[in-house]
């Protein structure tokens, strides 16, 4: 009895004043957070922040109407063009006015659409009820659910033991993911096209991938052209390499080509001709449906608190220089509120999305000295990196314009016109981007620099710290690869809904079994926490540390830095 007693005021002291249950405590210390940078938020303003709006409108728009196409054809013409459209720009204007963390950047996803074509199939086919209403009713119940994750601060019992590890996975996938979108563009535009256009379609997207890094290294070409224009050519190199790969297929012998181009709707209109208005009537649904929708809510709560709390820690990590607090409980709370408005309005929600998010403040990044002054010439970043410069280190301009310009141009292409323009681009353009998305996002991964020094002989490898050892880190790296291209194995499976509970699985794996592996130092060399200072291993005692444990013994050296101590 006495043993009852203690587990009860165990259990209830977590809900007291201070507890990690504490009802509201994160949403009022992030209401204040929000308060104290709202204003300044909309203070700063400049050309990178453009350059950054005009960049992540095309990383986001374009991948969504892919996301569109499929989910036409899977969901019965619930959902189309329009539809997801509408929800990405809605969503992100939202987001940018009222977030507490403005960098995270919003769309439909490619696992929730996975998602909603299964719940569709299992709605038309096995039971015979109405799509729309159920997933309404789900995204409602998801809604009550993100708001008790907020209210009970599910961040601190969660996200706070994310580390490296499993964020730096996560990214890697989202590269993976975008390489592999673009290779079944190709491989649709294969089986439909003539031989012709196929081969076009491999140029063209090959060609708006490679301009694209090219242009993006124009800040290296001193002595060539002027500041200003290496600048301007860097900072929009993604919007020109789509503009120019557009226009091309109009120019002489290649009009003539069958190319293939997105699909979009010419009127503001629901997709499903069944539907006038962006309205659904939930209220009609059997009530037993009411209750079952809980299920699927469940699922895409699990699916949206993940993957807007890795895309925002992921925008917000230590190389970017983030200084302004974010909002993890607040953030959850508004998107369950967007989640269902979606549902109501019959449109598919929208969550965090990467690797736009990292690829946003990846965009918005510059070098400051002494923490408040702009280094004038960028041609200079590559030696402040190489520490030339020790007084530099880096920022990101942190604020609303370039959230909220990007959605509000996404909610214009809503109208039938500028969805004529959509039409224009080539399916080998979204290819191409899909490959320069992955680019970007794979070589800011720290897992590259890594798996760079698997292929170095050892004679050229950098000296480690005292304890860490190369076979260590090297195996740490092949582990990470490995369980990386399992996870992406089973997103091409009808289980891919339920990835990111591989992801979640990650998190006691590491923290629990990974520390029986590999040494204490080796630990501490490669990984740390994902949203707070500090490393796992920091509180453990030390001594005699080595760098990879197997069967008690040490295996060869090995190691490298993927993070500042």
């Amino acid at each position: 009895m006495a043993r009852q007693s203690s587990w009860s005021s165990r259990t209830l002291a977590h809900f007291r004043q201070g507890g990690k249950l504490e009802p509201f405590r994160l949403l009022r210390q992030d209401a204040r957070n929000l308060r104290r940078r709202w204003v300044s938020d909309w203070t700063v303003f400049n050309q990178l922040v453009i350059a950054s709006a005009v960049y992540v409108f095309f990383t986001n728009i374009l991948p969504g109407i892919t996301f569109a196409s499929d989910l036409y054809v899977l969901t019965g013409r619930s959902w189309g063009t329009v539809e997801v459209v509408f929800s990405t720009g809605l969503c992100g204007v939202i987001f940018a006015v009222f977030s507490a963390q403005p960098l995270t950047i919003l769309g439909v996803t490619g696992p929730f659409s996975v998602l909603a074509e299964n719940l569709y199939e299992l709605c038309s086919d096995s039971f015979k009820v109405p799509f729309l209403p159920v997933m309404a009713w789900s995204l409602i119940h998801s809604a009550w659910m993100h708001y008790l994750l907020a209210i009970f601060n599910a961040h601190d019992w969660t996200m706070q033991y994310v580390t490296d590890f499993s964020a730096d996975i996560f990214s890697l996938l989202n590269s993976i993911i975008y390489f592999h979108k673009a290779a079944m563009e190709l491989k649709r535009t294969h089986e439909q096209m003539p031989l012709d256009s196929f081969l076009y379609a491999m140029i063209g997207a090959v060609g708006t991938c490679l301009v694209a890094i090219l242009l993006s290294t124009a800040t290296k070409w001193k002595p060539l052209f002027g500041r200003v224009i290496r600048m301007g050519l860097s900072e929009y190199a993604a919007a020109i390499s789509i503009i120019l790969f557009i226009g091309i297929p109009y120019i002489g012998d290649l009009a003539d080509l069958d190319h293939g181009r997105l699909a979009v709707q010419t009127s503001f209109r629901p997709t499903n001709p069944e539907r006038e208005v962006f309205f659904v009537r939930f209220w009609e649904l059997p009530v037993e449906w009411v209750f079952i929708s809980i299920i699927p809510g469940a699922i895409i709560t699990i699916l949206f608190y993940f993957d807007h709390e890795i895309s925002s820690i992921i925008c917000t990590v230590d190389r970017y220089g983030v200084k302004k607090p974010g909002g993890y409980a607040w953030d959850i709370a508004l998107l369950g509120t967007t989640t269902a408005l979606c549902g109501i309005l019959g449109i598919p929600p929208a969550n965090g999305l990467l690797p736009q998010a990292p690829l946003h403040s990846e965009s918005l990044r510059h070098w400051v000295v002494d923490e408040d002054q702009v280094v004038p010439a960028p041609e200079e970043e590559e030696e402040e990196e190489s520490g030339a410069h020790t007084n530099l280190v880096p920022r990101v301009y942190e604020q609303r314009y370039s959230h909220f310009l990007q959605a509000a141009m996404i909610m214009v292409f809503v109208s039938p016109p500028f969805q004529r323009v959509l039409g224009l681009t080539p399916t080998s353009v979204l290819a191409g981007l899909f490959m320069f998305m992955g680019y970007q996002s794979l070589s800011v991964n720290p897992m590259l620099t890594r798996f760079f020094h698997l292929l170095t002989p050892p004679s050229e490898l950098p000296e480690l710290p005292a304890g860490v050892r190369w076979g260590g880190v090297h195996a740490y790296t092949v582990t990470q690869i490995l369980v990386t291209v399992g996870i992406f194995a089973v997103t091409l499976t009808v289980a891919a809904p339920g990835f990111p509970l591989l992801i979640i699985i990650l998190v006691p794996v590491r923290l629990c079994v990974m520390n029986r592996v590999w040494g204490r130092e080796t630990l501490r060399f490669v990984d740390g926490w994902a949203c707070r200072e500090g490393k796992p291993e920091d509180g453990e005692m030390v001594g005699g540390d080595e760098g990879f444990v197997a069967g008690g013994r040490d295996v060869e050296d090995g190691g490298e830095r993927s993070k500042s101590q």
